[in-house]
C-alpha cells in the first residue's frame, strides 16, 4: 500500500508487524516512547536482547523480537540529539527512519509504525521531525515500487498529529 496515515494512540497498541523504538546508542530504557516498549515488551526481556547487541550508532537501527507486544518486531531506531539543525541531525534523523524501514521490509514486514523520532527529550522541532520523517518514508517507498509496507505514524499530541496529516494530505501521501 502506497501512502502513510496518522493514528491517535501510542506506539505500543499499534497493530503491525514491527513498532519503532526511539531508541538511544546504548539500547538501553528511557523515558516517553522507549520507557513505554520497553515496559509493553517486558523491560527484563527485551534488555536481555539489547544488552545481546549492545549498541547503535545515532541514524542506525537494529532489530529484536516484540516479545510481549501485538508487534512481532521491536526495530530501534537511534535519532539524533537536535543541536542547531546545522549539525547533520536532519541527515542522521533520515538515516534512522530509513534503516528502520530496510531492516522491516528484510524481515519481510508488511506494516511499520513509527513515533515521532527524535521530538520528544531529543528536542527536534516537530516540523523539522515530520518533514523528515516523510521524506524518508516517501523516498523509500519511491526506491522500493516492488515492497508493500504499511506505514504509521502513532502520535498522541492532537496538535503534531493534525499538523502531520496536513503535511501528508498536501503531498498526497495521507491514506485513511
Amino acid at each position: 500500500m502506497r501512502g502513510m496515515k496518522v493514528s491517535h494512540c501510542g506506539i505500543t497498541q499499534l497493530n503491525t508487524e514491527a513498532i519503532v523504538n526511539a531508541a538511544n546508542e546504548r539500547l538501553q530504557a528511557g523515558g516517553g516512547v522507549c520507557g513505554a516498549i520497553f515496559e509493553a515488551a517486558g523491560i527484563r526481556q527485551l534488555k536481555e536482547a539489547c544488552d545481546k547487541i549492545g549498541h547503535c550508532d545515532t541514524g542506525e537501527a537494529v532489530i529484536t523480537p516484540g516479545f510481549d507486544l501485538n508487534a512481532k518486531y521491536i526495530i530501534h531506531a537511534v535519532g539524533p540529539r537536535w543541536k542547531d539543525g546545522k549539525s547533520g541531525e536532519i541527515e542522521l534523523l533520515y538515516s534512522a527512519y530509513y534503516t528502520a524501514l530496510e531492516l522491516a521490509v528484510k524481515n519481510n514486514c508488511k506494516s511499520i509504525g513509527f513515533p515521532l523520532i527524535s521530538s520528544g527529550i531529543f528536542g527536534c522541532p516537530y516540523d523539522h521531525a515530520w518533514e523528515t520523517a516523510i521524506a524518508a518514508c516517501r523516498d523509500f517507498q519511491d526506491e522500493h515500487p516492488d515492497q508493500e509496507i504499511s506505514i504509521v505514524f502513532a502520535i498522541q499530541d492532537d496538535e503534531i498529529m493534525e499538523f502531520g496529516e496536513v503535511m501528508l494530505d498536501t503531498m498526497g501521501l495521507l491514506i485513511w
